[in-house]
């Protein structure tokens, strides 16, 4: 018997396979469409720190336009907006509709009032709650050390008011990924999501507007993920997921190779419709029958770095190898 089951951050699923925040994922209707599909869990779709302050401060001024202060304070204590009432609802309805896991989104850049959210968010049922922390260094006179303490914040403050595991989505563009995610891991997240895909700007020089570039992932684009979760695999105590380019099967068995306790797949559904996940499921377990593993665990991390007999290979040699050509 073939076992997919995974571990993720303490959350036992039946697959590998999640579903990254995305429009896929935005109802509770949607949810149970990708579990039908045959989704390992699902991550819902992010609701913005934006969304909740800009929508509590429209509340307030209406509930003081009519002197209703008691009102103004309750919406300040609870936290609560319109906006994210519906996304709390859409935890409830996802709950009820389906039985894997489901784990909330909220993309964030500050340490503001909206931490609070987070309490509800385990109240209406969520398994999880991943944390897609984008922060843009945008100033030229801000300390790269004060962005990253920026983040670590968000994530103590938030998991201070939760007991359900955290996970962190982090993009690539850190000077040492080690440090940071050995950071984020004791600030208190139980999982890193390697790597977040920044919405990539492009011109139109018809109408001199900006555009969106590349909606999709490439499978080009795994390489980098491929290489940080074979670095980091037994280096931190924390789950590695894997995501950014993952589009088939086999990219699903590299990333195990690598030391991935489970993949966030988005772009292949578009491309390839919900079907692609059998597809993916498929072409995993044929490929640990031909290879004898009964179970994930017995071949993940094989070809990390800590396992591997070059482990150099993950730096400086592969360019070498790369360009130079030296064996």
């Amino acid at each position: 018997m073939i076992n997919l089951s995974a571990n993720y951050m303490g959350l036992i699923l039946k697959n590998p396979i999640v579903i990254s925040s995305c429009s896929l994922s935005h109802s509770a209707d949607g949810v149970k469409r990708l579990a039908d599909a045959g989704a390992g869990a699902v991550v819902l779709k992010s609701l913005f720190e934006e969304q909740i302050l800009s929508d509590t401060r429209k509340l307030e001024l209406s509930a003081e336009s009519v002197g209703h202060t008691e009102e103004i304070d309750y919406l300040r204590q609870m936290g609560m907006t319109q906006r994210s009432d519906e996304y709390l609802e859409m935890i409830e309805k996802a709950k009820e509709a389906v039985e894997i896991p489901i784990i909330a989104s909220i993309n964030c850049i500050s340490d503001a009032a909206w931490t609070d959210y987070a309490k509800y968010i385990e109240a209406m049922g969520a398994d999880g709650l991943e944390l897609n922390i984008a922060l843009m260094p945008k100033k030229f006179d801000e300390n790269p050390q004060d962005i990253e303490e920026r983040m670590y914040r968000i994530i103590e403050i938030v998991k201070h008011n939760i007991n359900i595991p955290v996970a962190v989505k982090l993009g690539p563009y850190f000077t040492s990924i080690p440090r940071v995610a050995t950071k984020v891991r004791k600030s208190g997240a139980s999982a890193l999501v390697l790597f977040n895909r920044f919405y990539q700007p492009d011109i139109d020089i018809q109408t001199f507007e900006f555009q969106s570039k590349n909606r999709y992932s490439s499978p080009a684009e795994m390489s980098n993920t491929l290489r940080w979760i074979a670095i980091l695999y037994k280096k931190i105590n924390c789950t590695l997921v894997a995501n950014s380019g993952i589009h088939d099967g086999e990219a699903v068995v590299k990333q195990i190779l690598a030391g991935a306790s489970a993949v966030q797949i988005c772009s292949t559904l578009y491309i390839n419709g919900l079907s692609q996940i059998e597809n993916m499921l498929f072409y995993l377990q044929e490929w640990m029958r031909r290879n004898e593993y009964a179970s994930l665990d017995e071949f993940r991390g094989l070809i990390s770095q800590k396992n591997a007999m070059q482990p150099e290979y993950f730096e400086r040699q592969q360019y070498i190898r790369a360009l130079v050509g030296v064996e």
